[in-house]
């Protein structure tokens, strides 16, 4: 590194200097020539290789002059006297939220709006995006390494705003949430790109209306549940009673077969067998049979 070579340097300007003045420290200079030699030599080599980790870039300046092409990642031999900044260029989140310890700021940081009603509307939110890696340099000219709250949390807190006052606050609260989400991806997405930000991602994890609101969606939701139960029960109802008519319209088909299509052979036939299935049973002990062709007297011996 550049303090190995510069603590090298003076080493060696010091050996120089005991040399050539006559004490008892001059038997050191020597010595003191080799190790800032070696020095200097272990800080160039230091110096000059560079490795990038996985998932980084760097961006090369020389006494403030960014020059435009990037390392990636790997091992690289380098100019010693570089300035190397290393960029992130794995997907980031920033997450602004009502709940305090879960947003990128301490406390409650959710973006509060104004919606077309003038209802005050809270949202929670995280952005997804990450670092375009051919812009980097770009970026750490313009920008600097704290991009993220020099561009992310400004142009999202305030393309939210701009995008909010076209909804009123049931609408983005239920029917107008995805519309609402893709038109601020798309113009938050926009300033990104122009910045060198990528944006992947923009997931609306809560948004809370006012208590007032709160009460009448759910006393309006509760109305159309009761609807929707009611109407389910008089279907029902329905099904019933046609399931009761249809039973009863052929209970009175089967009594008029019966009593139009049956003969009197047929009905003393069906007679026999069940007096038959009677004489069978073990709990009957006598039958008294009617010759005149009446029904038959059966006693039981319980």
């Amino acid at each position: 590194m550049i303090v190995f070579i510069i603590l090298g340097i003076i080493l060696v300007v010091l050996s120089f200097t005991l040399k050539n003045d006559h004490n008892q420290f001059s038997k050191f200079a020597n010595l003191l020539k080799i190790i800032g030699v070696v020095i200097i030599i272990l800080g160039f080599f230091s110096s000059a290789f560079k490795q990038i980790d996985a998932g980084k870039v760097g961006v090369k300046s020389l006494y403030g002059n960014v020059e435009p092409d990037i390392l990636e990642s790997g091992l690289h031999l380098i100019n010693p006297l570089l300035d190397i900044t290393e960029f992130d260029i794995q997907t980031q989140n920033y997450t602004m939220s009502a709940e305090h310890g879960e947003g990128a700021q301490v406390g409650d940081d959710a973006i509060r709006v104004l919606s077309n009603d003038g209802l005050e509307v809270v949202i929670d939110l995280t952005v997804l995006y990450r670092v375009s890696s051919q812009d980097a340099p770009v970026i750490f000219k313009q920008i600097g390494v704290n991009y993220s709250d020099k561009i992310v949390r400004p142009v999202t807190r305030t393309r939210i705003r701009d995008n909010a006052v076209y909804y009123d606050a049931v609408a983005l609260y239920s029917t107008k949430r995805n519309e609402f989400q893709d038109r601020i991806f798309k113009s938050i997405e926009a300033d990104f790109k122009s910045r060198g930000l990528i944006l992947e991602q923009l997931l609306i994890r809560n948004i809370n209306l006012p208590a007032s609101v709160k009460t009448t969606i759910e006393s309006k939701i509760n109305a159309e549940q009761d609807a929707q139960k009611m109407q389910f029960v008089l279907q029902k109802e329905k099904q019933e009673a046609e399931r009761k008519r249809v039973e009863a319209q052929g209970i009175a088909d089967y009594q008029k077969i019966i009593s139009t299509g049956l003969t009197d052979k047929q009905l003393q036939y069906e007679t026999i067998k069940a007096q038959k299935e009677l004489a069978a049973s073990p709990n009957t002990k006598i039958i008294f049979m009617n010759g005149k062709g009446g029904a038959p007297i059966i006693l039981s011996d319980k």
